[in-house]
């Protein structure tokens, strides 16, 4: 039983709702609502009647939340007790996107030192979401943080998920910047810059164009998305990224976002580790350091 699932069980049936749990806690719905699932399945009883869109309790739900909020407290206890016992440090491994090590680790990660100085990160950067479950599978890292579609899968607990928005991007001195309404057809005739295949929103994007029939064609591929908003910024191409890469180059006024009415491209930022991993203070406190 995950004490993940305890948790949002409790958001749900003292909140009233899916929606509001999904977001005090920091998840989707769709998140809630399969962890729910989870520790119905687990239980063997379901725990909500669902009635339209209302849910409420049933008789055994009642007496589970009761021992819900028992269990939940007993793990405080024992969280604070162990904490008494011993100072946090060791080494924590985590596999991720290296545009995400970036833009997590470029202006906070002093706060996190500050606060945690024998806590030792590991980062080890992939384009590849197959290839960071690969590591978790085999306890060669104890967290991935992936940026890609929405992951589902009962093999892994999830800290912690974001949707993120990406846009085409453009230098500010664009004609393409100053257009009221752009087509994706206009746009795809532009040269582009984009990172290479196996990154994961380079895929999405293909992923959703195809959709469509359509495709585009880099003239230049790059791994790194600081250097692709360098070479936009110079009126070299357009390119496709997400809002969090592109930050900083759009606040000095160097490139825009170009919004395409209609098209968009899902994409989670989601924090996982593996069900049958233990989560470690230390741990913990890498999971809310990533989470702010």
């Amino acid at each position: 039983m995950d004490l993940k699932n305890i948790e949002s069980f409790v958001q749900v049936a003292e909140l009233g709702s899916f929606t509001k749990a999904a977001s005090a806690l920091g998840y989707s719905q769709s998140t809630i609502s399969f962890q729910i699932k989870q520790l119905e399945d687990s239980l063997g009883i379901p725990l909500f009647e669902r009635i339209g869109h209302r849910i409420r309790l049933t008789q055994k739900g009642s007496e589970i939340l009761s021992l819900s909020h028992k269990l939940l407290a007993l793990k405080g206890d024992i969280e604070n007790a162990a904490g008494a016992r011993r100072e946090l440090g060791g080494c924590v491994r985590i596999a991720m996107a290296d545009s995400l090590c970036h833009w997590l680790f470029w202006d906070n990660f002093e706060s996190f030192h500050r606060q945690f100085p024998d806590i030792f990160l590991k980062i080890i950067t992939f384009a590849s979401t197959e290839e960071m479950f690969r590591m978790l599978n085999q306890n060669e890292v104890d967290l991935v943080y992936t940026l890609d579609k929405h992951i589902y899968d009962s093999k892994y607990t999830i800290a912690s998920e974001k949707q993120i928005n990406a846009h085409f991007i453009a230098a500010a001195e664009s004609p393409l910047c100053r257009q009221k309404s752009l087509t994706l057809s206009e746009l795809l005739k532009q040269p582009f810059i984009l990172t290479e295949h196996g990154i994961s929103y380079r895929r999405l994007l293909e992923e959703a164009l195809a959709s469509r029939s359509l495709s585009v064609s880099p003239f230049l591929e790059i791994g790194d998305a600081l250097l692709i908003c360098r070479l936009v910024s110079q009126n070299m191409g357009l390119s496709f990224l997400p809002d969090y890469a592109t930050e900083r180059a759009v606040k000095n006024g160097e490139i825009e976002r170009l919004s395409v009415p209609g098209f968009s491209v899902d994409i989670w930022i989601q924090l996982l580790y593996h069900h049958d991993k233990r989560c470690t203070p230390e741990m913990q406190c890498v999971i809310d350091y990533l989470r702010t």
